[in-house]
């Protein structure tokens, strides 16, 4: 089961303790935990919008989809990258912005597989999504919270994982540990390929993020994974557009294209990078 402990108060960075269905910090904020599980740690004034986030409608999509396990060779991909000083027994990951959970839980489902227990935690800012989480995985702690201000201490977990999200890095290197690892994953040039030729006059050019480096990391590992996967039915077709940022840039007539489709093959296109977090060095005089 969930613990959520070692957790910290969002409004003034206090430890929270667990008390029954609650955490309450020394001031006496209190932030009760939903029905299945989770908390809910985005405090109203630190939210930019009334419901930030992926919406309910891409959170279901984004479930139907993965539940079909086309990604499953990206679960397979960050495991065998790996780096194996960092994957031991009781290894702590944080999942910064996981999402409706598929990710996090896949990885701790092979990795008990292998004998190995990791303690998870996943945050994501968008309620539908760790309210979809949390029914998913009952043995991961879920947390309605933002990586621009992680409400946990410093040095708290092993490794931490941005899948497809919105990376905030010094707030990554702040809850890592000395010898911690970041992994980012994003999508390549050919991701998606197939779809987006359809719904787009033009393939805009891929620019590569972070081709500079990351400040307060060092490169460790890149790879790159691509394999191809077939949508059988124009309703899985719909449940994959329904969950990427294209049902809403791409073109009415593109849109339309695609709902004529009863089939299509797709390339996936992967980029993983493995960052060790850089310790600095303290001058004592």
């Amino acid at each position: 089961m969930s613990t959520l402990e070692n957790l910290s108060c969002p409004i003034d960075s206090a430890p929270l303790q667990r008390c029954e269905r609650s955490l309450i910090c020394q001031h006496g904020h209190t932030y009760d935990l939903a029905k299945t599980g989770y908390v809910n740690l985005l405090p109203v004034q630190n939210k930019r919008s009334k419901d930030p986030g992926d919406s309910k409608e891409m959170v279901t999509s984004r479930h139907a989809f993965l539940n079909q396990h086309h990604y499953q060779p990206i679960v397979q991909a960050i495991l065998s990258s790996w780096p194996k000083e960092n994957l031991h027994n009781g290894v702590r990951i944080l999942d910064a912005g996981c999402g409706e959970g598929y990710y996090l839980s896949e990885i701790g489902r092979v990795l008990s597989d292998q004998g190995i227990n990791a303690e998870r935690m996943g945050l994501d800012i968008s309620k539908w999504a760790v309210t979809a989480a949390s029914k998913r995985d009952k043995d991961i702690s879920w947390l309605v919270a933002s990586n621009a201000s992680l409400p946990m201490p410093k040095e708290r977990f092993d490794a931490v994982l941005c899948l497809f999200g919105f990376p905030v890095f010094t707030e990554f290197s702040r809850v890592l540990s000395d010898h911690g690892v970041l992994l980012l994953v994003e999508s390549g040039a050919d991701h998606l390929i197939e779809l987006r030729t359809l719904l787009y006059p033009s393939i805009h050019e891929y620019k590569a993020t972070f081709a500079a480096g990351v400040p307060g990391f060092e490169l460790l590992h890149e790879q790159a994974e691509r394999f191809t996967f077939t949508l059988d039915s124009q309703l899985h077709i719909q449940q994959l557009l329904s969950m990427t940022p294209h049902i809403h840039k791409a073109s009415y007539d593109g849109r339309e294209a695609v709902k004529q489709l009863n089939s299509i093959t797709l390339t996936a296109d992967i980029k993983l990078r493995w960052y060790q977090k850089e310790i600095k060095e303290v001058n004592y005089v």
